[in-house]
């Protein structure tokens, strides 16, 4: 799962304001919930904040801000 993680950060910083990803969950390469907490941590080392959400066949990732 590091690199889909690594594939949704870079996707991220390239997202506008109120946008969000849609990541197939066939495409994830592991569960969704091992992928969010990989994410979860990734953020957090990088100090960003994000939202998850899920419904039968996306992951939906946007961008909430930065801690200070």
């Amino acid at each position: 799962h590091k690199k889909i993680v690594s594939l949704i950060l870079r996707d991220l910083d390239q997202l506008k304001e109120g946008a969000a990803l849609r990541v197939p969950l066939a495409e994830l390469g592991n569960t969704k919930e091992n992928v969010r907490s990989a994410l979860n941590r990734a953020t957090r080392s990088a100090k960003r904040i994000v939202a998850t959400a899920t419904d039968e066949d996306y992951l939906y990732v946007w961008n909430v801000g930065k801690l200070a």
